[in-house]
């Protein structure tokens, strides 16, 4: 074990500075960051001294690749209670800074993946540098798009969201930039620039403003038509009946990969998504807390992990097997109340 913190804390004049500093793992969420993370963020919202937050990550390669979540698989298998905890308390971070009352400059570069996705996107100012590489690959292990992906997916130009959540299709910054997902893109040698302006006082939006640069062309604003015309048919059948009918390499490669992810994960996920478009935040929250205590409790997230993280044969045994053996008794019960466990907010 390595004796440094796995989350820094540092008040750089007006500015406080969370620095995710597990980079030899990608810097991976722990239940631990997340339960110093939250306090830290109400201390700093109380302090007057304070003027906005920034979240940053040590070493180039990730932001925060997402949750651990072998540790995940590990006590989920053993039952133990911890699982569930750590998710209702992720989500109550991932709320508390949809809803923080100080600006929040996420500065994103490098992999930046699921539980990352949670501590960053969700705030209101997102910076991605060309390093940044964005995806929701929850599908692809037997989970579904969540720490906010309920609500900020649908929310992506025209079907933009649906085809992200169901693919984990993997975003450069001219593309998070296009879907909404990031803010501005400066580059990562100017992020230095960026945090020193905003120590020194300058107001955010004018900080980010003064390095903020164009984007190239965002191979998605290409794939819009593609991505609407298939993306919007009323059930994952009936996009692939699309995409099949396309037959152009796009969309039979899009096909191929929705194939190949947890037949429930995607059904589930096309329901969340369309679900989420009508929703405020906090019952986009409560709703995936509803979806995890069921992904929990059923077999594809154990086999994703396994097939994708332990033995790596990247040739999961889905149960179902495949999206006709999906049916919606199943899919609706995964969306049920939770009664006297449903996430709530203080």
């Amino acid at each position: 074990m390595s004796d440094e913190p796995e989350i820094l804390f540092e008040q750089r004049g007006p500015i406080g500075l969370v620095t995710l500093n597990r980079p030899k793992v990608l810097n991976a969420l722990t239940y631990n960051m997340v339960k110093q993370l939250h306090p830290q963020l109400e201390q700093w919202a109380e302090n007057g001294a304070i003027s906005a937050v920034v979240i940053q990550a040590a070493g180039e390669k990730a932001f925060c690749a997402g949750g651990d979540i072998r540790v995940l698989h590990d006590q989920g298998k053993a039952g133990s209670p911890e699982v569930i905890n750590f998710y209702r308390d992720e989500y109550r971070l991932n709320r508390y800074i949809k809803r923080y009352p100080k600006p929040y400059v996420a500065l994103m570069s490098g992999i930046n993946m699921g539980g990352g996705v949670g501590v960053s996107v969700n705030g209101s100012h997102r910076v991605a540098s060309e390093r940044l590489t964005f995806a929701m690959p929850e599908t692809g292990i037997g989970l579904f798009p969540d720490v906010g992906g309920t609500y900020f997916l649908p929310r992506c130009p025209g079907k933009v969201g649906m085809y992200l959540g169901l693919t984990g299709a993997r975003l450069k910054v001219a593309d998070a930039v296009y879907a909404g997902i990031a803010d501005a893109f400066v580059p990562a040698d100017r992020h230095d620039a960026l945090l020193a302006r905003l120590v020194e006082g300058e107001a955010v939006a004018a900080a980010i403003a003064a390095e903020a640069q164009a984007t190239d062309a965002a191979p998605l604003a290409e794939l819009q038509g593609q991505i609407d015309a298939a993306f919007s048919a009323d059930s994952v059948d009936a996009i692939l009946q699309r995409l099949d009918a396309d037959g152009g390499e796009w969309a039979t490669k899009t096909a191929e990969t929705i194939r190949s992810k947890s037949p429930l994960s995607t059904c589930v996920a096309y329901g969340q998504i369309r679900a989420g478009a009508a929703l405020d935040f906090e019952d986009c929250m409560s709703l995936e807390f509803r979806l995890t205590n069921r992904f929990m409790a059923a077999p594809d997230f154990y086999e994703g992990v396994r097939a994708v993280v332990i033995d790596k044969d990247q040739a999961p045994n889905w149960q179902p097997a495949s999206l006709d053996a999906v049916t919606d008794a199943q899919v609706a019960g995964y969306f049920a109340s939770l009664g006297e466990n449903e996430l709530t907010f203080d």
